[in-house]
């Protein structure tokens, strides 16, 4: 159960990473809600457990310079497109990737400003 409270911390953030990057246009991500939102971080959370193993080798991440995990947290935001309904990807493949990088920026920032505000609830990064 020591699992659930960082999930549901992470699911949170996501999705409001989510909401957040959806209101620049370029991207190409649109979230019809906050709903659907928290459904799509949970299927992040749940395909980042799944997928993660491949990019989990500090070998591969240094032989690929970081390129593994971009590939992999593109697959993810493809995938939890292709599963949430109303959570959609208007520029495809483009959108994924772009998303990823955004989604891995603004999700590093918002824990670290939930860290500094509850460091006891939430590791520092």
């Amino acid at each position: 159960m020591s699992f659930l409270i960082p999930f549901i911390i992470g699911v949170i953030i996501t999705a409001i990473s989510l909401l957040i990057i959806s209101k620049i246009p370029f991207l190409g991500i649109e979230v019809d809600g906050v709903g659907k939102a928290l459904l799509s971080g949970v299927v992040f959370g749940v395909l980042s457990w799944l997928l993660g193993w491949m990019a989990g080798s500090k070998i591969l991440n240094v032989l690929t310079l970081g390129l593994l995990w971009l590939v992999v947290n593109t697959i993810i935001f493809g995938l939890s497109a292709w599963i949430v309904e109303g959570f959609r990807l208007r520029n495809g493949i483009l959108s994924a990737i772009l998303g990823a990088i955004a989604l891995t920026f603004v999700n590093s920032v918002l824990f670290k400003i939930l860290s500094l505000v509850f460091p006891t609830v939430v590791p520092a990064i």
